[in-house]
């Protein structure tokens, strides 16, 4: 996993993240991981998985006719993107 290092944070910004992650119940490092994710993910992101498991209840699929998909699925871990 990547690491990131911000300096020259305003100390009220530090302590107000400090009360954040404490009213979360969070360390620090957790709540500021925990807006970074938000800030990038786009709103209203529907993630595939859940896309797909609604339309098998639209189309009132059996749990036997859901066990064919799973048992075809391909497992093969995805591979990072490249973008460069």
């Amino acid at each position: 996993m990547a690491m990131l290092t911000v300096r020259n944070i305003a100390d009220e910004v530090h302590r107000a993240l400090r009360v954040r992650a404490a009213r979360h119940g969070h360390s620090m490092e957790a709540e500021v991981r925990e807006i970074l994710e938000s800030a990038v993910s786009p709103q209203g992101r529907v993630k595939l998985g859940s896309l797909l498991a609604g339309m098998g209840r639209q189309a009132k699929l059996t749990d036997e006719e859901f066990a064919v998909f799973e048992h075809v699925r391909d497992k093969t871990p995805a591979r990072p993107l490249s973008l460069g």
